[in-house]
């Protein structure tokens, strides 16, 4: 089946999924009136908001779009009670994303990861928000907390 990539607002189709990302990153900088820079060659983008970059991972093979902000290492001392604090705020603090370890990097990260057929521009911008807020919100603040 051939996915169909069409934002609802707009009704505007898009030829595939990195196209419609790269117009939503372009809407996006225009509202923000920052320009952002386009996916690369492998589907990637950053975007600074607050002190947190959130990196956009646009996965064609799998079919998803991964939003993904690094929050700290993940320190070698008190593990269990960071693990347990984050998985806690995942409950009812993180809305539409949550807080995930980067195994091969060592690290806590926020993400949120969705389907790329059917996004519309106002989950993207949604995402990308929630994803930033998130990090933002509680990066000093864990780093303090756990090191």
């Amino acid at each position: 089946m051939t996915e169909v990539y069409q934002d609802r607002a707009t009704s505007r189709t898009y030829v595939d999924a990195r196209e419609m990302v790269n117009d939503y990153l372009r809407r996006f900088g225009e509202q923000i009136r920052t320009p952002l820079q386009s996916l690369d060659d492998s589907g990637y983008t950053g975007v600074k908001r607050g002190s947190a970059t959130v990196g956009i991972n646009v996965i064609e093979d799998s079919g998803v779009i991964l939003f993904l902000s690094r929050v700290m290492p993940i320190p070698a001392q008190r593990r269990e009670a960071l693990f347990q604090k984050v998985l806690a705020l995942n409950f009812l603090s993180t809305s539409d994303a949550a807080f995930a370890i980067d195994e091969k990097a060592s690290a806590l990260c926020v993400r949120a990861m969705r389907r790329l057929s059917g996004l519309d521009y106002e989950e993207f911008e949604d995402l990308l928000g929630t994803v930033a807020a998130v990090a933002d919100q509680w990066d000093d603040r864990l780093k303090k907390e756990f090191g």
